[in-house]
């Protein structure tokens, strides 16, 4: 018969077996995802695919992802919970917001930025954001969206692991920006659209001239993606291979939040 001290020695371990998984399957880190549901439909579209994209990665990679259409939740209380954001096709418009976002970015949080989440004009009213951007301003945009061959511009950022020195992008509405982020000396350009595609458009053509694509300001963990108009941009396993190393390099140190 088995005496007690060995009873409860076996129940101990039989609990740590079945709470094993459970712990095993703890998320490495959360991801918060902000887009807009009443916009362009295009811009709505890839905000969709998106979030089922990152939905994918979330299981197979082991983090969590929350979405939410509610820019209220831009606040110092609920963005320090998450080590990255992501603005899928949109950005905050009032102050209170914005002055958030530019605390978590100025304390170690990490963002990734698609397409139209970037767009600012003379009347956007955020300098702090054109900044944040490398000075980018959006200048003209290409119509209708076309495919386009990108080329890698820094082999040595762990962004572009594993992807190609060029790559056929799905269609997409391509931005300019004047100035240029290249210009800028905080930011490393890491995609940038071949010339080899001009002219590319028909209702809005463009014809020439230097377009970076992918780039990060390295007074920030950031990266902004000129893609995420449509319902194609899933469509390109390397462009999709782009998109999770920045995921994966935002991720990493220092990437961690200071209490405010």
């Amino acid at each position: 018969m088995m005496n007690p001290g060995s009873l409860r020695l076996l129940m101990a371990l039989a609990l740590l077996c079945v709470g094993a998984p459970g712990i095993a399957q703890q998320p490495r880190f959360k991801v918060l995802a902000f887009y807009s549901a009443n916009l362009e439909p295009d811009h709505v579209q890839f905000a969709e695919d998106a979030l089922k994209f990152f939905a994918a990665r979330a299981t197979s990679d082991n983090f969590r992802l929350d979405s939410t259409t509610n820019w209220e939740d831009m606040n110092d209380a609920y963005l320090k919970a998450y080590q990255v954001i992501i603005w899928l096709d949109d950005s905050p418009t009032r102050a209170e917001q914005r002055r958030a976002f530019e605390r978590y970015m100025e304390n170690g949080g990490a963002w990734l930025g698609f397409h139209a989440s970037g767009y600012n004009d003379k009347d956007t009213n955020w300098p702090w954001f054109v900044d944040f951007l490398g000075s980018a301003v959006f200048h003209i945009n290409s119509w209708p969206p076309l495919p386009a061959k990108l080329v890698i511009d820094d082999r040595t950022h762990p962004v572009a692991t594993g992807i190609p020195d060029s790559y056929e992008s799905p269609a997409n509405e391509w931005y300019v920006w004047k100035p240029s982020p290249r210009l800028n000396k905080n930011v490393r350009i890491l995609v940038t659209f071949d010339p080899s595609n001009y002219p590319i458009g028909l209702k809005d053509v463009l014809a020439r001239g230097d377009l970076p694509v992918v780039w990060t300001n390295t007074k920030y963990k950031m990266v902004y993606m000129n893609m995420g108009h449509g319902d194609k941009i899933f469509t390109s396993p390397v462009q999709n291979t782009l998109i999770e190393n920045a995921v994966e390099w935002l991720l990493s140190p220092p990437g961690q939040v200071k209490e405010f």
